[in-house]
């Protein structure tokens, strides 16, 4: 095993990793929110290891779709009406390390923000896709390379 400085374990012979870009399979989602994901997980893998970014084949791989996107009231108020609404999204990822085959997985993760009603999703989208997006990249990196 390989430990780096922000404790990840990575297989010693690992040299390479590849993101292959995560399809939107959605029907609500923007059509930007694919890229989005793709690069901040790649950016992820990028900053957090020293495994040279491939396109594809790479010694570890990552691949999969966003499965689920959607916007649901939550906070519901003594009106009937929600003070809040939520953006959901799940993303199903396959993780295949060379090296060790027991460290594989395809697994669903899905995170949430919210954003007052009063806002429309439009003005609040690429706020809440950051943390969105942030939140599953550390819930898949932490899945991939520190065992939990």
């Amino acid at each position: 095993m390989k430990y780096s400085l922000n404790g990840a374990t990575i297989p010693m012979e690992a040299k390479t990793i590849s993101v292959q870009f995560f399809s939107n399979n959605t029907t609500l989602g923007s059509p930007s929110i694919s890229q989005k994901f793709t690069e901040k997980l790649r950016d992820m893998v990028s900053t957090q290891t020293n495994l040279a970014l491939m396109k594809q084949n790479g010694d570890l791989e990552f691949e999969g779709s966003i499965i689920d996107y959607n916007i649901a009231p939550v906070a519901i108020q003594s009106t009937d009406q929600a003070a809040l609404n939520r953006l959901s999204m799940t993303v199903n990822v396959k993780f295949k390390n060379k090296f060790d085959a027991t460290k594989n997985f395809e697994q669903a993760f899905t995170r949430f923000a919210d954003y007052k009603t009063s806002s429309s999703l439009s003005a609040e989208e690429d706020n809440l896709l950051l943390e969105i997006n942030r939140q599953l990249t550390e819930d898949i990196f932490n899945k991939a390379f520190n065992n939990w």
